[in-house]
């Protein structure tokens, strides 16, 4: 983690002193992957499935006891066929197999199964399955359970669930009125694993308000249910809620969790800070891998995107960044037309002159993406990996066109770019 991101120096991450093999869980950490994001786009429909398809890649390349997800899978609540069918297939074509699973289930398998039905909630316990790699994953607020039918709130990780294809933890049964809310806690139970001398549990929370969040962990009533001998145990923390504060009560604080916690895995922001980061007075760390696709042209969205090889022997863990390279390179820039007019000699009421001015500009941005995308191939090149043909990029030009009386059309700008970026239409705001 370099001191760019202006949070200062960060300590070394912690490593693992002395591997064994039949000790290490070996974990693919990722969030966010907002599978069906822009699905009817032209040019980026495909982006977060594709990306999806390499995280999966990347779980059998380096032979991972299981999947981790941190929320949001899906982009919108209700996936569309195409969207659901392309995920299903992935998970069934990466995940399903003859693989011996090295993990023993401790916890209840029953645990958070559908209620009318007897198969397990762990689809590897299930004889009807030949799971070779296991999928663990909570909600998020794009994907979170809806209804109240007969079966309760769902979503589509539910579909998923009872498909054999993921396991779903994390769900929290919400009271049907915020006046209720005050009366009912939150119940966390986990998912309790063993691999060889290696202890494991997995504490999943959905996505709930933020509000309600803030107030739980204030109130005391976040209620973990752990192992007596909690201390002997790896405890891994999955949420997925505001990190970063929007306001008094629309965020959580990093310092609220139980302090028997050893990682916490922050899904919902969408920038990498995928490096653990450890939390003043406690004695956990939070990773925060962000999104695995661009939702947005936001200046967040524009690092690199990573997913992780997460390693957990006893008490010690270590965390080796992946970056991912079926994500399209994105720049962003912003320009201040008044001082750009003050060192250039630009006249603000020619509007030809500052079109001519910004499609430079965007021209300079294409050029730096691509040079991007060619250094990150090169180093995969170099490492042994094979090459990947350059996607177009995305760019987004920021412009402060105070005091300027004409402007240009932000759509017309960006046809000059048709065929040399993803994103014409919106590269000027």
């Amino acid at each position: 983690m370099s001191d760019d991101d202006g949070r200062g120096s960060v300590p070394s991450p912690p490593v693992i002193q002395d591997a064994s093999v039949d000790d290490t869980i070996r974990i693919l950490l990722a969030t966010d992957n907002h599978i069906g994001c822009n699905e009817r786009d032209p040019i980026r429909g495909q982006d977060s499935i594709n990306t999806f398809k390499e995280i999966l890649q990347l779980a059998v390349k380096h032979d991972v006891d299981f999947v981790l997800l941190a929320g949001d899978l899906f982009h919108e609540n209700k996936p569309s066929r195409e969207c659901l069918y392309q995920t299903m297939a992935l998970l069934r074509e990466y995940t399903m197999g003859n693989k011996p699973i090295q993990l023993e289930l401790l916890s209840d398998p029953d645990e958070g199964k559908a209620g009318s039905f007897s198969f397990p909630a762990i689809n590897y316990e299930d004889p009807n399955f030949n799971v070779g790699i296991p999928v663990f994953s909570i909600h998020g607020n794009h994907d979170d359970p809806q209804g109240a039918g007969a079966e309760g709130a769902l979503c589509a990780l539910d579909v998923l669930s009872v498909s054999g294809l993921v396991n779903y933890m994390g769900k929290i049964d919400l009271p049907l009125s915020d006046a209720n809310a005050h009366t009912t806690g939150i119940a966390v139970r986990p998912v309790l694993l063993r691999k060889g001398t290696t202890y494991l549990g997995l504490y999943g929370v959905g996505n709930v308000k933020d509000q309600r969040m803030h107030f739980e962990l204030r109130s005391n009533r976040v209620r973990m249910f752990m192992p007596r001998d909690k201390d002997n145990w790896f405890n891994i923390l999955l949420l997925h809620q505001n990190r970063v504060k929007h306001g008094p009560q629309e965020s959580v604080p990093e310092g609220m969790f139980d302090d028997s916690i050893d990682l916490v895995v922050w899904g919902h922001e969408h920038d990498c800070r995928i490096v653990p980061e450890p939390v003043a007075g406690k004695n956990y760390y939070i990773t925060q891998p962000g999104s695995s696709v661009a939702t947005s042209l936001a200046d967040g969205e524009a690092i690199q995107k990573h997913v992780a090889l997460l390693q957990i022997q006893g008490k010690e863990f270590q965390l080796t960044p992946i970056p991912l390279r079926t994500v399209r390179p994105f720049v962003i820039e912003s320009v201040v037309l008044g001082e750009v007019a003050e060192e250039e000699g630009i006249d603000l009421s020619d509007q030809i002159e500052i079109s001519k001015f910004l499609k430079t500009r965007v021209n300079a941005l294409i050029d730096k993406a691509n040079q991007l995308w060619d250094e990150r191939n090169a180093k995969a090149v170099e490492d042994g990996e094979e090459e990947v043909p350059r996607m177009l990029p995305l760019v987004r030009l920021k412009v402060d066109t105070t005091g300027v009386t004409a402007t240009s059309n932000p759509i017309r700008f960006g046809q000059d770019f048709q065929g040399r970026i993803a994103n014409p239409r919106d590269v000027l705001v």
